[in-house]
């Protein structure tokens, strides 16, 4: 089958209006992506008012398992009703979300507000991708969508340090209202100036397989967080989720077969390339997203760093993701190669997560700055690989959704890294502090509370923790290495220079 995408007339030729157009959707994924980390250094004071620390990574998981279940839905929406109007109802969907976040009187209710609202967010991820696919030729589309995944990344760099200052000054509510006037924007600036491309086939929407993927992937997330839930991974409770799981997930292979528009074409795993950048993509999230919340938890209880002078830290992801982004765009934009990038940035990631795991409560901040800084570079030479990748190998009625399977394994494996992160710290310093004066239950520590501690036992509470991460990184060096396997295995294509051109392997 000739997987190779179809020539197309651009969606938008003149080049001022083009840009214009980007710039929108460039605002719109900040506002997406930016609620993915605001709420990292917010959290404790969130936890103030509501309590519930236990449910600390839900109000994260929470967006990203909600972005991640309906991301092939809005995927196969936008080929076959075309993608504008998908987009905008996307985008109503979040701020009526963010609106509802704002509003929140319990943390049972903020988590509630989170899932609707990540199911906008997830419509916003996949369309702009799409659309991106629709407005720049392969080559070209390299380089705009660094600018993308920089954007992803420098968003979630920026949303610990905004939500901490933003949560200080104005109240933890403002982080999510501010999104109101920013949606606001967006919908005006799309509804005037995104041309609407009829699709030229007849809709047929596959919502049995966009359910089952849905139950899939949702009780996967679900499992990872099972032992806290249920005591053990392996209770009878988490069993019978992870069965569940692997019923769903049978289920809707079957129903995919069959479907006349399945909501991820089967097709598209017979190319090696598609599975191999879908490993990669799920690595890359769990890396690269899933891991901030933790940062930030890392930050403030073994250097005694404030939610502000935590948040300041993440200007050193920022810094390596912007080298990275921008040198892997334009190298791409020029060799037409996108392999090497997965290499050296799954590399980079593997050595990132190893020094982190010998980082102890009295490392000097400027090494954890350097490492930061070591790790956000390889997130960003490596984070536009996977939708580079699957868009020059799928057909051009499949972009829609192999665009949408490659954002929602990004953001499943996100949403799976923050449970399994969270298990292991909270596995490793279960029945741990009791003997430290002051704490009663460490797991119940905020930051504020930590800091109104005798100088012996914010030590000690450092160590604690510190020693507490060491197997998270472990973890997270693990999973670098399979998906490092992944991209050495990957073919090496070539871009085509232009949309007619197919692309090339050496």
């Amino acid at each position: 089958m000739d997987m190779s995408v179809n020539s197309a007339a651009p969606l938008v030729t003149e080049p001022r209006r083009r840009l214009i157009v980007f710039l929108f959707l460039m605002l719109a994924m900040f506002m997406a992506t930016l609620d993915n980390q605001i709420v990292s250094t917010a959290l404790p004071t969130i936890v103030g008012e509501f309590g519930a620390l236990e449910r600390f990574g839900w109000v994260g998981s929470a967006y990203l398992l909600a972005t991640s279940a309906v991301m092939p839905v809005y995927g196969k929406l936008g080929d076959l009703f075309g993608r504008k109007y998908v987009m905008i109802f996307a985008v109503v969907l979040f701020t009526i979300g963010s609106l509802a976040c704002g509003l929140a009187w319990s943390m049972d209710s903020l988590i509630a507000a989170r899932v609707l609202q990540g199911l906008g967010g997830g419509g916003i991820m996949v369309s702009i991708f799409s659309v991106n696919a629709d407005l720049f030729a392969p080559r070209e589309r390299a380089r705009y969508q660094s600018y993308s995944s920089l954007v992803i990344m420098a968003s979630g760099s920026v949303g610990p340090i905004l939500g901490g200052t933003m949560s200080d000054l104005f109240g933890w509510r403002s982080i999510f209202l501010i999104n109101l006037p920013i949606g606001i924007v967006v919908l005006l600036g799309l509804a005037f100036l995104l041309p609407y491309r009829r699709p030229d086939r007849q809709p047929k929407i596959d919502y049995i397989g966009a359910v089952l993927l849905a139950a899939a992937i949702s009780s996967v997330v679900l499992w990872a967080d099972s032992a806290e839930l249920f005591g053990s991974l392996i209770a009878w409770q988490s069993l019978a989720i992870i069965a569940f799981a692997i019923v769903c997930a049978t289920l809707w292979v079957q129903v995919e077969k069959r479907a006349p528009e399945p909501i991820v074409p089967l097709r598209l795993f017979k190319d090696s390339t598609f599975p191999l950048l879908m490993i990669i993509s799920i690595v890359s999230g769990g890396l690269g997203i899933g891991m901030v919340n933790y940062y930030a938890l890392f930050l403030q209880t073994t250097t005694g760093l404030s939610p502000s002078e935590a948040g300041l830290f993440f200007i050193a992801v920022t810094g390596g993701i912007v080298m990275g982004s921008l040198t892997a765009g334009r190298l791409i934009s020029k060799t037409g190669s996108y392999k090497p990038f997965s290499i050296i940035s799954l590399s980079i990631a593997v050595v990132a997560m190893l020094s982190l795991s010998q980082v102890h409560a009295g490392t000097p901040l400027a090494i954890i700055a350097a490492l930061l800084l070591l790790q956000g570079l390889g997130v960003g030479l490596g984070q536009q690989a996977p939708i580079i990748g699957v868009q020059n190998s799928a057909a051009k009625a499949d972009i829609g959704a192999a665009s949408g399977a490659v954002t929602l394994t990004r953001m499943g494996g996100a949403a799976l890294a923050i449970s399994i992160y969270g298990a292991v710290i909270s596995s490793s310093l279960k029945g741990t502090g009791a003997d430290i004066q002051g704490i009663g239950n460490i797991q119940e520590l905020t930051p504020k509370m930590l800091a109104q501690l005798p100088a012996a036992s914010q030590h000690a509470v450092a160590d604690l923790y510190a020693a507490a991460f060491t197997p998270l990184f472990l973890v997270a060096a693990a999973t670098a290495v399979i998906g490092l396997v992944a991209a050495v295995m990957l073919k090496n294509v070539r871009l085509p220079i232009s949309m007619e051109q197919k692309a090339p392997q050496d």
